[in-house]
């Protein structure tokens, strides 16, 4: 049984879920919100995707899948714009965003804001139009500023805009228990106004495919070690920490085992103009490892899950990480994980259930973390069957989605919205 249809706007005000994924600004986020979006729609709801108008071919309306339109909102020129340079057009996004919500006639039970801009905009059309709003941040600046010091080129209000939406919200979503604590250490967010809603998968996407057919199809050699390494190409992610692991674990021993990188600006990084690209190249030779590090560039969403599948170890160390979506699918492919114990992965990788967790920045530990799993291929494959019943469980979109319905419908009934309690209604005599 469908729920009630609830009207929801997603905004997300620099990451589409149109948008291709691997760039510096494109990654987790844009499958948050396509992903919630998808299965929102299955479960009977309503939704618009309001983003930024970043090309002039941008359709104002895109009808996108059944019951999910994507809009495009004029905020700032038509170009695509770095996200710590956007601030300064959040006024002229809430304003035609509301232009178009009073021009054609809408009624929305509830606003759902990803990151701190998007928050900026729910919270002026709250008060503008009495929408409900709850916020996904996706990072914090507090913590982004710990991490990255001068490198964050947020502006510093950022700050207390973060502060200030954890008082207007209607709730708030963590992603994790940590990202909760956090909320509530750095943003003075009140406890009973947090939910914790993880990220998922998508099932239909990433699931497990034969190794040996995987490795045909990328040109991998049946008989090589493989560690894969997938996302953004920025420095916070740690790529440089895999290269060093991956170098020291080399050092002395006749079989190689190789890294693929997965991810960057082209889809052949040998043409790339991209800093990070050129910066890890540059330590992969100074290191002797040239060889063994392989950039496959940018790859469509399709392509993912025999990188995924290929893989003996899938391998993510960021300093920080909200949540982190890539764990979740490269154990829905069946392929163990050694994450940084840190953020959102210390809560989707189960130590040594799943795969194992490390400190950040330490090349010597995961070094020895890879070669202490890779040698047994009883341990992987036993790690890999259990990674895979690990997300199942816990981390599908239809779950997210649950959640996240759960959290609307305790908003609207807050606000006497009609909707929800009819719902509460449905959910009870169901």
């Amino acid at each position: 049984m469908k729920n009630n249809p609830i009207r929801i706007a997603l905004i997300s005000e620099h990451a589409s879920p149109l948008a291709d994924l691997g760039g510096v600004d494109t990654g987790g986020q844009n499958v948050y919100v396509a992903q919630l979006a998808k299965e929102l729609a299955e479960q009977g709801h309503y939704i618009d995707v309001y983003t930024r108008k970043e090309s002039a071919q941008n359709a104002e309306v895109v009808d996108w899948l059944p019951h999910v339109r994507v809009i495009h909102v004029k905020a700032g020129p038509a170009a695509v714009i770095a996200k710590e340079n956007i601030l300064q057009y959040m006024d002229d996004f809430r304003d035609n965003m509301q232009q178009f919500i009073l021009n054609e006639g809408l009624q929305y039970d509830l606003c759902h804001a990803n990151f701190f801009m998007s928050g900026l905009v729910a919270s002026g059309l709250k008060n503008a139009l009495g929408i409900p709003f709850v916020i996904t941040f996706h990072a914090l600046g507090h913590i982004r500023k710990l991490h990255q010091k001068d490198q964050d080129k947020f502006p510093v209000e950022r700050l207390a805009i973060e502060k200030m939406l954890c008082r207007e919200a209607d709730m708030i979503i963590a992603e994790c228990p940590q990202d909760k604590e956090d909320l509530m250490n750095h943003c003075s967010a009140e406890e009973e106004k947090i939910a914790v809603a993880p990220c998922g998968y998508s099932h239909t996407e990433f699931y497990p495919v034969n190794k040996a057919l995987a490795r045909k199809m990328l040109n991998i050699k049946p008989e090589d070690k493989i560690i894969l390494q997938l996302g953004r190409m920025v420095e916070r992610k740690g790529i440089d920490n895999v290269i060093q692991a991956v170098a020291l674990s080399n050092q002395g021993s006749a079989e190689k085992i190789k890294l693929v990188i997965v991810g960057g600006d082209q889809d052949d990084m040998s043409s790339s103009n991209c800093p990070e690209y050129a910066r890890l190249l540059n330590l992969a030779k100074s290191l002797g490892v040239a060889d063994e590090v392989i950039f496959a560039g940018k790859k469509t969403r399709k392509d993912l899950k025999y990188y995924y599948a290929a893989a003996d170890i899938f391998i993510t160390t960021p300093w920080y990480e909200p949540f982190g979506i890539t764990p979740l699918e490269a154990m829905a492919c069946g392929t163990p994980v050694i994450g940084a114990n840190v953020g959102g992965i210390k809560y989707s990788v189960a130590d040594g259930v799943t795969g194992a967790l490390v400190p950040p920045k330490d090349p010597a530990k995961l070094s020895q973390k890879i070669n202490e799993l890779i040698t047994s291929d009883v341990l992987l494959e036993q790690l890999g069957t259990n990674a895979l019943a690990h997300v199942k469980t816990h981390f599908t979109w239809k779950k997210v989605a649950s959640l996240m319905h759960d959290v609307y419908r305790s908003v609207l009934l807050a606000a006497g919205n009609n909707v929800a309690e009819t719902d509460l209604k449905d959910t009870a005599a169901a």
